[in-house]
This record gives C-alpha cells, structure tokens and sequence, in this order.
C-alpha cells in the first residue's frame, strides 16, 4: 500500500460489530478543498474518464484489497482458503514477465481479507496491497542475481514483491523519512527469512544523494516516488494540511525529477529503471519522464504497452499515455490504482 497509507486506516476498533465498522467507514469525509482541485484539474487531463474515476475515489467502501502471498512462509491451505471466499490470481501468464513464485489473489467484489499483527520472530504468510502496485515490479523484471535498489522504499510492500520475483544479489531498500524507515524495517522482518538478511540492505539515506554515493552500481531501480497520494488527500480531516499540501503540490515534482536523475547516476550501463507514484497528477508523472527524457542523453524509454494488453482484464488503463508508460485508473469492480508507471533504460 502506497506512502502513508495504512491498509487498516478507516476501521474502527475491533470491539464493534462488524454493522458499526461500515458505518464508521461510511462516515469518512470527503475533504471539499481537495476535491475541487482536483475536479478542475482531473477533468482537464483525464477528459470523459474523471467522473468514474471519482466516483471510485470518494468512496472507500468500494476499494479493493490484493493478497500477495509470501512464498517465504505461507501454506497450500491458504491459497485454498482464498479460492473458496471467490479469490482469484491477479496476473496471468500471457504478461512478458512473471515469474511463478509471484502468487497475488484479489476478488471482484471490495471484501478485506484480515490483516496479520507483527510478531518478532514469526512470518507473515501474506501482505495486503493495492494490486496496482505490483505492476511496477513486474515492469522492472528483476532477476537472480541482480543488484536492486528500490530508492523510495517505505513501507516495504514493493521490496516484498521484488523478492517474491527473484532473489537479487543485493537489495538495498532506502527510506530517508526516519519514522517510515523504522516501519520498512519492520515489513522486512515480517515478510523476509533472517539467513536472506544479508542479501538485504536498509539505510535512511536522501535518495537525491545515492546516485553520487553509489555510482553505476545497480542493475535495476525502482523509484516509487514520494507523490499527491490522490487516495488518502482527499480524505484530510485536516483543512489547513490539505491546503498547505495543495499549496506545495508543485514541489513535488522537482524533488521526483531530482530523485529520477540520481536513480540514473545509480544506474549501470544498460540498466533499467522503473518510475512510479499513485497519483493521476500529469505534473508529477508524464511531465516528470519527459522532462528526463530531455534533459538527460543517457537514457531511452522502454515499451511496456504489452503490460497493459496482458492484464486487461483486471485493471483499467488511460488511453492517452505514451508506450513507455502506463496509468491505471480505478474503476467499480476493478478499484485499482491511480498507479502510473514508467520505463526507462539508461544507455
């Protein structure tokens, strides 16, 4: 689940019955401020698409959540249990890569599968995410033996993924804001054996920085960039915040390219990155890669349009996105994203 989003927010305590935490979710405000900035920006950019999209959006109780298995400790009888409630893989094998340790479950209908508690010593058998967010892993196409830094890496769900798809020869996850960095490491000891630690790196570095202290070192890049979350935004509670964020909005798209040209730095020769964030914002996502794509004469895009094709069927696309790059759009029944993601390979 994307940056500071916890699946669990919105539910009430577990003393109430089940009746009262609907009705609690069902009174979550819609944050007004937020809302109109994007109603005039997203009916711009997203044309005939926003209405849906918002509709989707400003209502939580129609969201979805994925089950991503880990292979690391889960049981044949969980895969059973999931089949039974009307849970389905989420990726099938017509996508360009997905390698079979990679087990992701969701369901046509917004259900919640229970969240698992930490507990020192003991895996979980499974994390829940938005399933959007497992397609800029399956775009970065990691293999054994690769050397993966996932920049922006808190809380971890992505750095889960990559290694349920292969078994890198160093993943270094980077988190620069202390508190999440803390809840990254934590994901890792819930989901990752302790003998595969070593292969793992955790450190609480400016990622606009690691391309100068790590120059062409790593194969792959995953750079999840710290975006509007359109998701949790518009559900503020807190008026000022949601103004003040609104205000800075257009920051966030130079820290995005200052964080992309040091993923480029980090790069070897030949190696590929992966941008991504969860928000519709074009200033933040196609403006940031063009943007790139200009400025620096190292890198080329990369067509992942046969992602999109492949997974058709469960998540929606915009059409007006450009091969290199993708943007699902939430829809009823299929509540994934926003995600955009793009591809990159450094020359």
């Amino acid at each position: 689940e994307k940056k500071g989003t916890d699946p669990s927010a919105g539910s009430v305590g577990s003393g109430f019955k089940l009746e009262n935490k609907t009705k609690g979710k069902l009174q979550k405000q819609t944050c007004q401020v937020v809302l109109d900035h994007f109603e005039k920006q997203y009916s711009t950019e997203l044309g005939d698409a926003w209405s849906s999209v918002r509709e989707v959006l400003t209502y939580p109780l129609c969201w979805q959540h994925a089950v991503l298995l880990n292979k690391f400790s889960h049981t044949a009888d969980l895969e059973d249990t999931l089949c039974a409630q009307g849970y389905h893989p989420a990726f099938r094998g017509t996508l360009p890569y997905l390698p079979r340790s990679l087990k992701c479950y969701v369901s046509r209908t917004p259900r919640r599968f229970p969240s698992q508690k930490h507990q020192a010593g003991k895996l979980k058998e499974y994390y829940l995410l938005n399933a959007a967010s497992v397609l800029p892993v399956l775009a970065l196409e990691v293999k054994d033996g690769e050397d993966v830094l996932d920049l922006c890496a808190a809380p971890g769900g992505k750095s889960v993924a990559i290694l349920q798809c292969a078994s890198p020869g160093e993943l270094h996850c980077n988190e620069y804001d202390e508190l999440r960095s803390r809840w990254l490491k934590q994901t890792m000891e819930s989901f990752i054996p302790r003998p595969l630690f070593n292969l793992i790196t955790v450190s609480i570095l400016d990622g606009r920085q690691i391309g100068e202290l790590k120059p062409e070192f790593y194969d792959k890049v995953l750079v999840d960039a710290p975006c509007s979350n359109d998701k949790s935004w518009l559900f503020s509670s807190d008026i000022q915040q949601a103004t003040l964020r609104l205000l800075q909005r257009k920051e966030l798209s130079v820290l995005q390219f200052q964080l992309l040209r040091s993923a480029i730095k980090a790069l070897r020769p030949g190696g590929s990155l992966v941008y991504s964030t969860c928000t519709l914002s074009k200033a933040e996502n196609s403006d940031v890669i063009n943007l790139v794509l200009n400025s620096c004469t190292n890198v080329i895009p990369v067509d992942i349009s046969e992602i999109a094709q492949a997974v058709s069927q469960q998540f929606t696309f915009h059409s007006d996105t450009q091969q290199h790059e993708l943007l699902v759009l939430p829809e009823k029944g299929r509540a994934w994203g926003p995600m955009y993601i793009a591809k990159l390979k450094k020359v």
